[in-house]
């Protein structure tokens, strides 16, 4: 009997010690729980609010530069004096701004730009000469940009152009 009592008291401790030895286990995986849970946390907040924020931000930077630049372009072609005119100025534009497509629209003097996301949409006024006598058109991001100045018996025309038109 004294054999068994060992024995079973030997069994014993050896359980003990194996269940002594999943403690490190359990507590590096409950540490890389954290981590993960941690990280996911992380990121969600970052892509929830504060990384879309920034990208819509720094688009509307860059939609304001592309119509700004655009503006300079068409008033650049227009001559100051002309009575005769025709003139044909390439404009070039991004091909996207914040991932997506967009279209410059001329209208009542201005340029507009028209975006997907209306935060990054804005409007610029045209400086052009008195005797311009009307501004149109419009430009799509995915198409050529073409100004186009030409006479009229009103006075010069100003034409946004899609394509190699």
């Amino acid at each position: 009997m004294a054999s068994r009592a060992r024995n079973g008291d030997s069994a014993g401790a050896r359980r003990r010690g194996n269940d002594r030895a999943v403690s490190p286990v359990v507590g590096k995986a409950m540490e890389a729980s954290l981590v993960v849970l941690y990280i996911g946390v992380l990121t969600a907040t970052l892509y929830g609010g504060v990384v879309p924020d920034y990208r819509t931000a720094a688009g509307a930077e860059v939609g304001e530069r592309v119509l700004s630049k655009s503006a300079e372009r068409v008033q650049q072609s227009v001559p100051a004096d002309a009575v005769t005119v025709s003139v044909r100025t390439r404009v070039t534009l991004p091909d996207s701004i914040r991932g997506r497509s967009y279209g410059i629209r001329a209208e009542n003097g201005s340029l507009t730009l028209v975006h997907p996301n209306e935060r990054v949409g804005t409007t610029v006024e045209l400086a052009l000469p008195a005797s311009v006598a009307a501004v149109s058109g419009e430009w799509s991001s995915r198409e050529p940009a073409v100004v186009v100045v030409r006479s009229s018996p009103d006075g010069p025309v100003v034409e946004l152009r899609r394509g190699d038109a």
